[in-house]
């Protein structure tokens, strides 16, 4: 099963130090070679960002930052893993590299799977 982690964090005034980028490059270059990490990708501020909006036909854009967010989208990767637990404990390891924050976890729809709501409820 592939799931999706999208990690929502305070934004940073700052980039990562040394040492975070390090130890984030450890857990990634362990994920890659593990199998598990299928991809991964850390955002830019929310200030280089836009919101694009579709209502009643009408499309608006918001260009960031999004001074009402809470938190922001940091990140994401692209998880495989046999059930929804092991994805979970993969999150878990990375939010105790990445720091405070929450990630969602989401199944991704594979063609050919039967009935992959059932399966994952099932995980």
């Amino acid at each position: 099963m592939k799931f999706l982690s999208i990690y929502k964090t305070k934004e940073r005034s700052a980039p990562p130090s040394q040492d975070e980028m390090n130890r984030m490059g450890k857990l990634i270059e362990e994920g890659m070679t593990s199998g598990y990490l299928l991809a991964v990708e850390g955002c830019m501020p929310s200030y280089t960002g836009a919101k694009v909006r579709l209502d009643n036909g009408t499309v608006t854009v918001t260009d960031g930052p999004f001074a009402e967010a809470k938190e922001v989208i940091g990140g994401l990767a692209i998880i495989q893993a046999s059930s929804k637990a092991e994805a979970i404990e993969h999150v878990r390891n990375f939010l105790r590299i990445a720091g405070d924050g929450e990630c969602e976890l989401r199944q991704l729809f594979e063609a050919g799977t039967a009935n992959c709501a059932e399966k994952a409820a099932l995980a």
